[in-house]
Formats: structure tokens, sequence, C-alpha cells
């Protein structure tokens, strides 16, 4: 088995960065984690049509990240002079256009979508103040946006006391071995990460003793950047394709499976990047707990289940292609989902979100009014 436990050297530290974005008033620049880990290129959002594209290419990913730098794209492009000339209500209609047509970038994801509606919804309420401006809007909107970072860092770090707390009461073993799937950490959020945190948590208590992330095949996020991000932290690890969870989980001792979402409805399905499902089934076998962690933004409780998650389907060049070169038969049919949904049931370990640990059933009850689509 391939061991990845040997950091990067100080050089390959210094090339290369664990932060999704950088920003500062008026400037924000995406790492484009299609070229990791190979490269480590930092390209700039003048605005919201290529915050949209950054985006939509996957550049930047991971629900949270997206909702991030789509906000700030489009707080870059009012720093910028965007709506200049216009009034507050002018103003208000520019920025509620760019919200909703930043949503369409990556629709399964449900922080964007959320991020818009709270912001769409705060910028017309500042709007109508009387002593509002157009000017006094603009900035609102755009420290609206800024502080959205801060707030996602200090909401992942909660849950991964929250989740390594949980595992290890559940857990009869002092050190504990977890399997994640997909893109979870710094490169998905503001820093620090979701299941990715769990895990770093885990390590920071000294009770963390493997971990397996698997590939995650057609986009390699878990080869690509989950194991960097292991690497890079120092974490014991270990790489291993899609197709061998199961095998994974009888054989090495793995004590809880921990994966992401990026939307949770009423019931506690999730939707995940494609290969969730298997893993949760997998572990149900296994009676292994299987664990999703995420902020409370991207649960959708206006949502009643999973089957009514509209789910985004990618390109047939993302399976049929590697960096261009075709490997799949020409003429062959291509099904791209680029998620799928987990029901409740399958969730037997609990959602960790940055308020605590929840049953599927307890959800609705635990978040806050904010977020439960009233």
């Amino acid at each position: 088995m391939a061991q990845v436990r040997p950091g990067p050297s100080r050089a390959a530290r210094g090339a290369m960065s664990l932060e999704a974005l950088r920003y500062r008033r008026g400037s924000l620049r995406v790492l484009n984690q299609l070229l990791l880990p190979q490269r480590s290129c930092y390209e700039e959002i003048g605005g919201v049509r290529q915050g949209w594209e950054a985006i939509r290419a996957m550049k930047v990913r991971g629900a949270p990240a997206i909702a991030i730098v789509g906000c700030l794209s489009l707080a870059v492009e009012l720093h910028g002079g965007a709506g200049m000339g216009q009034d507050k209500t002018g103003l208000e209609t520019f920025i509620r256009d760019s919200l909703r047509y930043l949503v369409t970038a990556r629709p399964t994801a449900v922080n964007m979508a959320r991020a818009a509606e709270e912001l769409g919804a705060f910028a017309s309420q500042e709007a109508q103040r009387e002593e509002a401006t157009a000017e006094s809007l603009r900035e609102s909107v755009i420290q609206w946006a800024e502080a959205m970072l801060e707030k996602d860092l200090q909401d992942n770090r909660s849950i991964g006391e929250h989740g390594a707390r949980h595992l290890l009461q559940a857990s009869p073993q002092d050190k504990v071995t977890v399997l994640t799937h997909c893109n979870t950490g710094s490169l998905a959020t503001a820093g620090y990460g979701t299941a990715l945190g769990v895990i770093r948590s885990l390590h920071a208590l000294g009770h963390l003793e493997h971990v397996y992330c698997t590939e995650t095949r057609p986009y390699n996020q878990g080869a690509r950047l989950t194991a960097y991000e292991l690497v890079y932290d120092h974490i014991p690890a270990t790489l291993i394709a899609d197709s061998m969870v199961s095998v994974a989980m009888k054989e090495k001792g793995v004590s809880a499976v921990v994966v992401g979402a990026d939307r949770v409805v009423a019931n506690g399905d999730t939707a995940n990047k494609v290969g969730t499902y298997q893993l949760a089934i997998a572990a149900k076998h296994h009676e292994i707990p299987f664990y999703v962690a995420a902020p409370s933004t991207s649960c959708d409780l206006s949502l009643a289940e999973g089957a009514e998650i509209v789910i985004e389907e990618r390109p047939s060049q993302e399976l049929t292609d590697v960096n261009g070169v075709r490997i799949a038969a020409p003429g062959i049919g291509v099904w791209n989902p680029a998620f799928d949904i987990t029901p409740h049931e399958l969730i037997t370990g609990g959602i960790i979100t940055e308020l605590g640990v929840f049953c599927p059933e307890e959800l609705r009850a635990a978040l806050p009014g904010a977020v439960k689509g009233e």
C-alpha cells in the first residue's frame, strides 16, 4: 500500500499554499485547484462573471468555498465601481441580479443559494433605510461578504471539535482510523475544513491512528487535494481507489467514515460527491459509524427529502478524458452526475455541524430558524 506519511519539503511548503482563496479589500485571487498538486497558481477574480466561471469550471470547489468566492467576487466588483452612478434602488437590483447569476454556477451546493438569499435580503433592508445612500449600501454589502470568511473558519473549527469528541466517545479505541471521500479541507472552505477538520482535530488531540482517503473519480479531488493536505499536515494517511472502500473497511480496521455534504435536507438525506452513497451502504454492512460533517449553511430544510435535490450533471469529457487525453472508447455513452444522495437511515454516526452532532431526525429541531427555510 502507498503510504504518504512524509510531508513536503520546506521549499514545497513555500510554493504550495492550503489557502483556497486570498482576499483583501478590492482584490480576490483563487487557487486554481485543477492544477494541483503539480502547480500552485492563484488567478485574479475581477468580478462576478469571473467568479461564476471559476466556480463552474471547478477551479474553486466545496460548498462553503463556492459561497465565499461568489459573494467576494461581487464585493470586488462593487469596490471597483460597478453600479456607480445608480441610485440605491438601481444598485440593489444589480446586487440581486448578480447573486441570482452566481447561484446558477453549481446549483446542487446550497451554500451559494442561501448566501444569495441572505445577502439579497440584507441589501433590500439596507436600501429601505431612509438615510441610506448608494455608497452606504455598497459598503454594507462588501462588509457582509467579508464577514463570511471569518465565520466560516470559526464554524469549521467547531465542526472539527464536536466531531472529534463524538467519534471518540462512540469508539472503544483510544486511537481511531477514519475513511473519508472527496476533499473537505482547507481547499474546500475558508480554512481547516469540515470532514477533514474532524480528522485534523483528532490528529491534534493525539487520537488519530490513520486516514484512508479515496481518489474520488472522475475529478480525483481525493488523490489531488485531500492527499496533498494530509501530507502537508504530516497526518498518517493512505490513498485508495474508490472501488477499494469495502475491502478497506473489512481489512484495515476502519473506525468511522466521515464525509462532507453539499446539501442536507429536512429528513437528514444528504447530497455529496458521487460515491458517497456506496460508502454509506458499505459502512452499514460492516457496522461502521457513518458521519456527515457540514455547516448549518449547508442545511436546506425547505426540501423534505433528498429526492427533491437537483443533481448537477457534468460534461462527459470529465469521465472520458484525463488531462485532455481520451481514455474511453469513442462513441460510448456517458452518465456523469457530480453528486449522489445518501438516505438519512444510513447516517448512523450523526450529522456534525458547528452547533453539535445530531441524529438526522434531530436536525430540524436543532437548527436555528434562519436555516429552516421558513
